[in-house]
């Protein structure tokens, strides 16, 4: 077992995966912390590389389980260089895990799909969010394009509170992997929908049959769908707003038309 209790080389490479996005790509790792969030990563069998644990006091039975069961690399490192790397002062276990490729098939399509697509989200916490509200309601991936904030910034996996680890998320660079893969799906006989959601959409999302497999496409917090996600989106639909709202945040919106796809698929099974 490895300890460390000044900041040395190996330190700052963790450091680094927290706010450098391209270290974070080359290494194809991330940092983790909490207890739902590593927890998850156990469970889903993602990669765990090394958890590190503050090897100054007592640990709780939870961390102590995860080092008994978790094959890993074990650092003991003292409490401050450990806050340094978490959230919090009182962090106990922070997990090092290995990304996934970005590869659209880890997202298994089927008769009751239901999944997401973020064109160029610059919000993480977005991200996130997005993210557990479809581990929420049932849907089966969240797709990421274009120039887009990173969805393993410790911000989106905080947000997502363990659910980045229970649906894929697959990042990539545009409009047209995604086109080309629903393409492809239909052609294997899932006739999957892209249904984009716009203030100007062509019926209210309430009136709108979700039922069958679709994928939702949500714009930029800013600037809404890009021209191209329009014109590749089957249908678009919008959310009814009253008060002097003019729209929703675009996780908010998302949430909303995930829960309204969700109840209509409830309501359908039960007859």
């Amino acid at each position: 077992m490895l300890r460390i209790t000044s900041r040395n080389a190996r330190f700052q490479r963790w450091q680094a995966l927290l706010g450098n996005r391209n270290k974070r790509q080359r290494a194809r790792e991330f940092l983790v912390q909490g207890v739902r969030p590593i927890t998850i990563a156990v469970e889903q069998e993602w990669p765990v590389h090394t958890l590190i644990f503050d090897g100054s006091r007592s640990l709780s039975g939870w961390a102590q389980e995860v080092l008994r069961t978790v094959r890993a690399e074990q650092v003991s490192m003292s409490p401050d260089l450990l806050a340094e790397l978490g959230e919090k002062e009182d962090a106990e276990v922070i997990a090092v895990v290995g990304m996934p490729d970005d590869d659209l098939q880890r997202i298994t399509v089927g008769p009751q799909f239901l999944g997401v697509a973020f064109d160029r989200p610059t919000s993480p916490g977005n991200i996130g969010s997005i993210i557990r509200s479809a581990d929420a309601f049932g849907a089966g991936g969240v797709i990421v394009t274009g120039h887009a904030a990173d969805v393993y910034d410790p911000r989106a996996v905080r947000a997502s509170t363990g659910s980045l680890f229970a649906v894929p998320a697959v990042r990539v660079p545009s409009h047209r992997e995604v086109v080309a893969w629903a393409i492809e799906q239909r052609e294997r006989g899932c006739p999957v929908r892209i249904v984009g959601t716009d203030e100007q959409g062509e019926s209210d999302v309430i009136d709108f049959d979700l039922t069958g497999p679709t994928l939702l496409a949500i714009g930029n917090e800013t600037t809404g769908l890009s021209t191209a996600w329009r014109k590749a989106c089957d249908h678009v639909v919008q959310i009814p707003v009253t008060g002097t709202a003019s729209s929703l945040n675009a996780a908010n919106a998302a949430t909303v038309v995930l829960y309204e796809a969700a109840r209509q698929r409830i309501t359908a099974a039960r007859g």
